[in-house]
């Protein structure tokens, strides 16, 4: 059994509890858990999770609250969004299959029958060739209402201003039908133009209550995350990275989006391991494979 003076003795109290038994792993293996997926709990994040929680237990009515997770791309949606369907996974009973939180993804190009083939194919179902879409439409209510969904997560719902103005408002009225009819709350996931999709018909705009995961700016919160993350990563010495001259530095490269700072901060936790330097610092921070979004995006220009 590991005990906190065996913690001292190795220099590993600047991590967190799990994170002290991974750096005792051998290099080969930490850097695969570094690489993994983690989830940094945030305040903000917190919140939208536990929000998601107080829908999903909203008594059935007539008009049920919904909700827009609204950020730039690549900045914590999709994991919160995880987070909580994590939380409330499929369950096998006697009676079948129970699918409390059905997430699907909005198709690239909207229209009606695209939204329920996506949808259908979210709870495991598939349809006939053909079909007409009144029995599509009413194939996939009963399917819900089997599988038991409490709550439906759109995700990339900025997807519907890619249809013409009436494919966009047959959309939105789709949506309103959908909360109307199975009673559950609709969760909207995407940019600031799903609130701006949303925003064009005065019902839906009532009803989806827009919640923002806004870019990261210098201040407590994100010394505070960055020092979440320090002590994440299983590295045998301290990363002080939750300085504000560093706060300055990770935020402008990263460019303020929660995802691009984890792929730099895990670049260059694996840069720290690879030469020996076991800290994120300025060094390894310049070892980093890593390249920020305005700069790929000229690279790539460049080579066109």
């Amino acid at each position: 059994m590991v005990t906190v003076d065996d913690d001292r003795a190795q220099d590993l109290t600047h991590l967190h509890p799990v994170s002290r038994e991974l750096a005792r792993l051998p290099s080969a293996e930490r850097l695969d858990r570094i690489r993994a997926d983690r989830w940094i709990g945030y305040p903000k994040a917190v919140n939208a999770v536990e929000r998601l929680e107080v829908l999903l237990h909203w008594p059935r009515k007539q008009r049920m609250p919904n909700l827009l997770l609204i950020g730039p791309t690549n900045n914590g949606k999709s994991m919160v969004v995880e987070r909580f369907r994590r939380r409330h996974p499929p369950v096998m009973g006697p009676d079948g299959e129970t699918i409390p939180v059905v997430c699907m993804q909005m198709p690239a190009e909207p229209s009606v029958i695209r939204f329920y083939t996506a949808l259908l194919s979210a709870i495991g179902a598939t349809f006939g060739p053909r079909q007409r879409l009144a029995d599509v439409e009413r194939l996939t209510l009963s399917l819900l209402r089997e599988v038991g969904v409490r709550m439906l997560v759109i995700d990339e719902i900025h997807n519907v201003l890619a249809g013409r103005g009436e494919t966009r408002r047959e959309f939105l009225n789709l949506l309103r039908f959908l909360g109307n009819e199975l009673r559950i709350p609709l969760v909207g996931v995407g940019t600031r133009e799903a609130y701006l999709a949303v925003r064009t018909d005065d019902q839906l705009e009532n009803r989806f209550e827009p919640y923002i995961l806004p870019l990261w700016e210098v201040g407590d919160e994100a010394r505070s995350l960055l020092a979440s993350f320090a002590a994440s990563f299983p590295l045998h010495l301290p990363s002080l990275i939750h300085t504000e001259d560093m706060a300055q530095y990770l935020l402008a490269r990263s460019e303020g989006t929660i995802g691009e700072l984890a792929r730099l901060l895990t670049a260059a936790a694996v840069a720290a391991v690879e030469s020996g330097e076991e800290r994120i610092n300025r060094r390894t921070l310049t070892m980093a494979d890593y390249i920020g979004p305005s700069e790929r995006r000229k690279l790539f220009e460049k080579q066109l």
